[in-house]
């Protein structure tokens, strides 16, 4: 490989950043693993996987990739929905990442990253809330029956009334430790593994406290994923939306790694990292994943800069899983789900949820609601809903710029005109209209646009138009058939129409359609003047006819 594939220039760096991030990977991944109910293990080989591959292939140099918060929660669902089997659990991992790799080659990156920031808080923090209930009984000892929020937040009561206080006290002890942990602190051992250390100490000596068990030891077997008809479309969604989840988390953290390193990542190349990670993930038991923003932060802060750090954080956990998964067996489930609860909490948009109420209500409102659907109905439920309300929402306000922009005379104080065509429109007063086209038309204001004009027009004393293209870059068919509504009324109506600053695009538009029809080449001009002054001589010419006698009279 070249020097410039696998930089080592900053190797001291790399191999310091990538250690350290690889000590904060080893809890999480522990209790990412636990979580998602394939098994401690397939946390860790996921972290492995995908962290090596990501590193290996993506477009982020910097950046850490494991098994996130949200690909747990997606995973989960879809392991108690396929009752842990591994040939279709899996196989939905690999199809999740051969369809990232899709996004990639396809240029999808760009786009993703079009998702409104609402939604994305909205969905976020909902998996945030989504992790905290799920590990809230768990602190008190004891195990939700069922998986899913509602069960979850069911079994709390009943495990508040009967905790099991050796785990209720370990638990609350690693809450303590993960959220009071001084940074300096952090800097040489960081607070999930202590806690997970300490936890772990203190739980030997309490009989009866529930514990991770038998963690297999050694390197992932094979699997051989399958599809059978009756899960086929429970797999093909889930694996959409675990690849949709991982391209947005990963390309969010990405650009974190960018505004920290000054560097600009490749969002498609990324993708296909991502995907081949988790394409491997799948393949040998492991927990999908995505670029993680905390261990991303944590291994830059350190050191690290290029691709060979993630590569490192890999190579530690492979050692841990070959040498250390025994002691592992020991570490308790409230010690895991105190480190959950402050992963779920980092989760949750805190920043924005203060400040909120200070910006538009509408994006809160959209925030709330995905929330909402996020925690109680389900995530691809949430996104596509807040995507298209979103989307729904700009187009209403593009629509109404536009329908705004359309202004008559002295109808607006944005209409700006020359001195000269001022002079005019107060020649020929309230008979001539003037229409300017503020921006780009669209659907949006399709339907009200032809109403609009109608309304303004009118009044028998409006006889002659003029709409002014000059400032349209572009015309969807919806605004050009409303264009030709617009031109067809004027006509019945008795109107003259006139129009100015067609552009080629536009001109195209129009013409494809037949709408030029209905707007003669001789009615067309370049400019807004021209226009104005052919209009006013034709409304002159109609008054001189108009205020001549007939001719028999003044024969006579």
């Amino acid at each position: 490989m070249s020097s410039k594939f696998l930089d080592l220039s900053n190797l001291r760096g790399d191999l310091y950043g990538g250690l350290t991030a690889g000590v904060v990977a080893l809890p999480l991944a522990l209790a990412f693993g636990e979580a998602s109910g394939a098994g401690p293990i397939a946390g860790v080989y996921g972290a492995i996987i995908v962290g090596f591959f990501a590193a290996l292939f993506g477009g982020t140099g910097s950046q850490i990739s494991g098994p996130t918060g949200p690909m747990v929660v997606v995973f989960a669902g879809v392991f108690a929905t396929l009752n842990g089997d591994p040939a279709l659990v899996f196989a939905t991992v690999v199809l999740a990442g051969l369809i990232q790799i899709v996004f990639g080659v396809l240029g999808f990156g760009q786009y993703i990253r079009l998702v409104p920031y609402p939604v994305v808080s909205g969905f976020m923090s909902g998996i945030g809330c989504i992790i905290i209930a799920l590990q809230l009984a768990r602190l008190f000892g004891h195990e939700p029956e069922g998986g899913g929020t509602i069960p979850a937040l069911m079994e709390v009561p009943s495990a508040v009334m009967d905790p099991h206080f050796g785990a209720l006290f370990v638990g609350l002890l690693t809450l303590a430790m993960v959220f009071s942990w001084p940074a300096t602190w952090g800097k040489v051992i960081p607070a999930p593994l202590a806690a997970l250390v300490t936890g772990t100490v203190i739980g030997l000596s309490i009989e009866g406290l529930p514990i991770l068990g038998a963690i297999p030891t050694g390197l992932p077997s094979f699997i051989v994923p399958s599809i059978e008809a009756n899960t086929a479309i429970i797999i093909f969604e889930a694996a959409a939306i675990l690849a949709a989840l991982g391209a947005i988390d990963s390309l969010l953290t990405s650009l974190v790694a960018d505004n920290m390193t000054r560097t600009r990542h490749n969002s498609n190349r990324e993708l296909i990292g991502q995907g081949i990670g988790n394409t491997v993930a799948g393949l040998f038991g492991g927990v999908p994943g995505a670029g993680a923003t905390m261990r991303t932060v944590v291994n830059i802060r350190t050191g690290g800069s290029t691709r060979i750090s993630g590569m490192v954080h890999s190579g530690l956990l492979l050692g841990v899983v070959l040498v250390l998964a025994p002691f592992a067996a020991k570490i308790p489930h409230a010690v895991l789900a105190g480190i959950l609860v402050k992963v779920g909490y980092d989760i949750i948009d805190i920043a924005y949820l203060k400040r909120a109420h200070q910006g538009p209500r509408f994006d809160l409102v959209l925030m709330a609601l995905v929330l909402g659907l996020t925690v109680f109905v389900d995530l691809i439920t949430a996104v596509m809903a807040g995507v298209v309300i979103a989307a729904l929402a700009f187009v209403k306000q593009i629509a109404d710029e536009q329908l705004k922009a359309i202004s008559g005379e002295g109808d607006s104080a944005d209409l700006t005109v020359t001195d000269a065509e001022a002079e005019i429109l107060n020649e020929v007063d309230d008979h001539l209209t003037l229409f300017d086209f503020g921006g780009p038309l669209s659907f949006g204001a399709a339907a009200d646009m032809g109403h609009h004009v109608r309304e303004r027009i009118g009044r028998h004393d409006h006889r002659a138009i003029v709409l002014d293209f000059s400032r349209v870059p572009f015309i969807d068919v919806s605004a050009a058939r409303a264009v030709e509504t617009i031109a067809v009324d004027a006509h019945i109506a008795g109107k003259r129409l006139y129009a100015c600053g067609i552009k080629a695009d536009v001109c195209k538009v129009l013409t494809g359609l037949g709408v030029v029809d209905h707007l003669p080449a001789n009615m067309q001009f370049l400019t807004r003047l021209e226009a104005l002054e052919a209009a006013k001589v034709w409304i002159l010419e109609e008054d001189s006819l108009d205020t001549q006698p007939p001719k028999d009279s003044a024969a006579a």
